[in-house]
């Protein structure tokens, strides 16, 4: 019996020689949805970074794709943006963007796709408190690339109030969507699907 290790793997055990294309169209999948949640972008006139729905679609890839094809996802969507096409938040593009004071959260969102991938397939994205943890372990990760990259722009005086206290409650409110929409939904899904998916047969991780 499959054991599914992430949510889009209840559906892809059964596509035999057809999952390879099946995986490629996930990853292009993300990098999209990653591309449509930046575009929820708010401008702080105080700070050079702005408040963006694309660290919960990061976040959100990780957990449901796994890290190996949450990462990939990440990957195209970075090199999308940066081949021209206008993917970015609020629709800019270029290699300017990711050389700019943004490009350290940019390339942290591989890292946050990667942990919070990994910690699903652990089981951690199907409870509350560990889906909590995980999306805000994976928001550590975007700040630990993101603020010494901005700092080099506005100075280690300026970087947290500039890069990451105007962003605590939004990374709240994200953490919070996540840990309504994960479990939720594997809870609904273990309903309908106790035997064949092997919903209940892998470890949930820690309480």
């Amino acid at each position: 019996m499959v054991i599914a290790d992430v949510l889009v793997d209840l559906a892809l055990p059964s596509l035999g020689r057809r999952r390879l294309a099946a995986e490629a169209v996930l990853v292009l999948a993300a990098s999209v949805l990653i591309a449509l949640t930046a575009q929820v972008s708010i401008p702080l006139p105080f700070s050079p970074v702005p408040i963006t729905g694309q660290t919960f679609g990061v976040l959100l890839v990780g957990a449901a794709l796994g890290a190996r094809r949450g990462t990939l996802g990440v990957m195209a969507y970075l090199a999308e943006g940066t081949a021209g096409l206008p993917v970015f938040a609020g629709g800019s593009a270029g290699p300017a963007v990711l050389l700019g004071p943004t490009g350290g959260y940019l390339i942290g969102f591989a890292g946050a796709a990667f942990i919070t991938g990994r910690l699903a397939e652990l089981g951690w994205d199907r409870r509350p408190t560990t889906t909590a943890l995980s999306m805000l372990l994976g928001n550590a990760v975007i700040y630990a690339f993101g603020l010494p990259w901005l700092a080099v722009y506005v100075g280690l005086d300026r970087v947290l109030a500039l890069g990451l206290l105007p962003f605590v409650p939004g990374d709240l409110l994200k953490v919070g969507l996540a840990v309504a929409v994960l479990p939720g939904t594997w809870g609904l899904l273990g309903r309908f699907l106790p035997e064949s998916s092997g919903l209940n047969r892998r470890n949930p991780g820690p309480v």
